[in-house]
């Protein structure tokens, strides 16, 4: 796979070294954009690699931000679009949202090195390029405007989308095919933070009117390909099973199925519609060969894995003398914690259309890795990278599923349309469907996880000494993000917020095991610090109760090197009034974290009802992620990443028995109800920081937030998730 991410990078690229400025067909128009520094990745590419194509304006004064991520409902489509219409001075009644073709030469994510969507980086790795788009477009009406009407380039103005100066006016789209034709400027100055206008406002969802309205195209499962036909695979029930033999008989038996053929990844019913594909596929009568199948029930795993925590792993950490601190500690607390795996269960289950001739490959998508899939496509097709296209569609959400390193889903689409024309010999659109049944049970989990934590107090109530070990599947591991996520052997995606805990800890080891297991492993919203966090912070906790002191003031003591995550965590306690008591039966905890450079604080109001299930009652949170570019949709991030969380650590699990997995659908693997979300407020710290991550860093703090309430409510120490393991969901 790096082979073929290498060879995407070396995809078709603009022609100009720094802009481009192309037309937009016979009705003519303005296209511009921003360079960027080279990415790591593409340091052997010459100068022209950088061109970063990102507005368009045309002649009906449309202001059109072409998008590099997807929007799988995290808000990244808005967030660009006022970043554009800041600089630019529009009015956001012409702002829209398309999605960038694939070619990461133009539209790499600068901190990936690729085109891609994840980490929370979208606003992050975007903040000065579309607004250098913007101001960009601004310079080049203006000097339009300036040649048309005879004036100096500084008489003129833009407000609300309007030009003016010297008693003229003129929309943008009166001016977009002449400003076509100017010089794109070498510089261009942005705004400061007190000339903003949209920067730091609540600004409305750009794609609400296609949403409510149910366009039809906008998410892949409603892809509007003409005469397309659907597919669905039946898989082998346990991971690592093939095809032994199999008979389609009855399924081609069926009204509206029209052909059935082998893949690797199982067996393809192609059909007219999706419910006779579906129907097909219950009749087909396959034997599965398992030689090679992962057959390990989850009883199995743990009881390796719980093994494997009595053995030194692949140092992570190694600072000061733990074990020394430890032995002299007047109290050592010693804790294993259990993560299940965990199914992403977005709303739009995986899907992708395909249309292959043989000579060229066009795919719709909500892709999130375009240079990967895009790369996937042309090894498994065979095809020159120029020869594909990628079309990003809105994503109905994702969690990291989108997002795989193997592209599973783009190479699976590959090899049904190129079976289809191997066997009926002509071009069909094909549009391949999961069901969430398919989804659920058929891997890409959060990775099942335990890990083992020995750390003490002092005399003084002081920290002193922490061992850390972690047993889990890498996520990097094997794939192309290896090279900068794998160091030594050890996978930073499963150690991450516990080995670069901005916590003081001088006295520190962590190691980590790597099991082999068949089971496909992804990335879930916040990824490690999903489980780090919740072991860092109740850890935290106990420590503090057993130094007897205040969980927070406990956490502030040391916190002193990383002063933003000590404020939020003071706001927060500030905004929920941590120094009075709550109401009768309502306990407090506590929880702060760093992930994806944002800090989020939170603290949990819980009560725990006479059946011993658990309620949470309201949630306050502050948050610093930089600039808040638009704190409405901060709010919504936090508050989704929040419940998200909650939905994990109360009684979301996969379990296997003898390989095969046990969930299959919402009525077994049940998300949180709207019912049961929590009041949530949220506080943002003002900042002139850089904009970081939100769309993942609201969820890690919630699950250790809970647990500590619930410890103060009845004295339960929560380790082993879900929650409903012990009554409490």
């Amino acid at each position: 796979m790096l082979h073929y991410l290498e060879e995407a990078l070396t995809a078709p690229k603009p022609s100009r070294r720094t802009f481009l400025k192309i037309s937009t067909g016979a009705l003519g128009g303005l296209l511009i954009g921003a360079s960027i520094p080279r990415s790591a990745a593409a340091q052997g590419a010459d100068a022209e690699a950088f061109v970063m194509p990102f507005v368009e304006i045309t002649p009906d004064n449309q202001v059109v931000v072409i998008s590099k991520h997807l929007d799988k409902g995290q808000g990244t489509a808005t967030g660009l679009a006022t970043l554009v219409a800041e600089e630019l001075d529009a009015s956001l009644a012409q702002m829209s949202i398309a999605f960038a073709p694939s070619n990461p030469q133009v539209y790499a994510n600068t901190l990936f090195g690729i085109q891609g969507t994840g980490g929370s980086t979208g606003i992050a790795n975007s903040f000065d390029q579309y607004r250098k788009a913007g101001a960009t477009a601004r310079a080049m009406l203006i000097s339009a405007a300036a040649a048309e009407w005879g004036i100096a380039a500084d008489q003129i103005s833009i407000a609300d989308g309007k030009l003016m100066g010297g008693g003229n006016e003129a929309s943008f789209g009166d001016m977009a095919i002449a400003a076509a034709g100017q010089t794109v400027p070498e510089d261009v100055t942005l705004k400061s933070p007190d000339q903003w206008i949209y920067i730091g406002k609540d600004m409305p969802r750009v794609e609400l009117p296609s949403k409510t309205k149910g366009s039809v195209g906008l998410y892949g499962m409603d892809a509007d390909v003409e005469g397309a036909l659907v597919a669905v695979t039946a898989r082998p029930p346990k991971f690592g099973a093939t095809v032994a033999s199999f008979d389609a008989t009855e399924a081609l038996a069926m009204d509206g199925v029209v052909d059935v053929f082998e893949i690797p990844q199982g067996v393809v019913v192609v059909a007219e519609n999706t419910w006779a594909a579906m129907e097909g596929r219950y009749m087909l009568n396959i034997e599965w060969d398992e030689s090679n199948a992962e057959t390990r029930g989850t009883d199995t795993l743990l009881e390796e894995y719980r093994a494997l925590l009595d053995q030194p792993g692949l140092s992570a950490v190694g600072k000061g003398d733990a074990a020394g601190k430890l032995e002299n500690a007047a109290t050592v607390i010693e804790a294993d914690y259990t993560f299940p795996y965990l199914a992403h269960a977005p709303m739009e289950p995986l899907n992708i259309t395909v249309l292959y001739d043989g000579e060229s490959a066009e795919f719709w998508t909500g892709s999130q890795l375009q240079t990967v899939d895009h790369g996937t496509a042309a090894a498994v097709l065979g095809l020159d990278m120029g020869k594909i296209a990628i079309n990003t569609l809105w994503g109905g959400g994702s969690f990291g599923r989108r997002a795989t390193p193997d592209s599973h889903l783009v190479a699976e689409a590959a090899m049904i349309g190129k079976a289809w024309l191997e066997k009926d010999g002509a071009p069909q659109a094909i549009k391949l469907v999961y069901s969430r049944e398919d989804d659920i049970k058929g891997g890409y989990y959060r990775p099942l996880t335990l890990h083992r934590v020995r750390a003490g107090v002092d005399a003084e109530g002081n920290l002193s000494g922490w061992e850390h070990r972690i047993v889990g599947q890498g996520i990097m591991l094997g794939t192309p993000f290896a090279d900068f996520a794998v160091h030594d052997g050890v996978d930073h995606s499963s150690i991450e917020g516990a080995a670069d805990t901005t916590y003081s800890l001088p006295d520190m080891a962590l190691d980590v095991h790597h099991p082999e297991v068949g089971v496909p492993v992804l990335w879930w919203r916040s990824v490690g610090h999903t489980h780090t966090a919740y072991v860092m912070e109740t850890m935290m906790d106990e420590l503090a109760e057993a130094a007897g002191r205040d969980p927070v003031e406990f956490r502030l003591a040391y916190l002193d090197q990383d002063p933003r995550k000590a404020n939020v965590l003071r706001l927060a306690a500030e905004k929920a009034g941590w120094d009075t008591p709550p109401a009768e039966g309502v306990h407090r905890g506590v929880a702060v974290h760093k992930s994806f450079n944002s800090y989020v604080a939170e603290i949990a109001e819980v009560s725990v009802r006479e059946d011993g299930t658990a309620k949470v009652h309201k949630v306050v949170c502050a948050v610093d992620c930089g600039v808040p570019v638009n704190p409405d949709n901060i709010r919504a991030q936090v508050e989704g990443g929040l419940g998200y969380g909650l939905s994990g650590v109360f009684r979301e699990e996969i379990t296997m028995t003898d390989g095969e997995v046990d969930q299959f659908n919402y009525p077994d693997y049940a998300p949180l109800r709207i019912s049961e979300m929590p009041e949530v407020e949220v506080h943002i710290v003002a900042s002139t920081e850089a904009p970081t991550g939100i769309g993942e860093p609201g969820t890690p703090p919630i699950g250790p937030a809970v647990a500590n309430a619930i410890y103060k409510a009845n004295g339960m120490r929560v380790r082993d998730l879900p929650m409903s393991k012990h009554g409490l969901a």
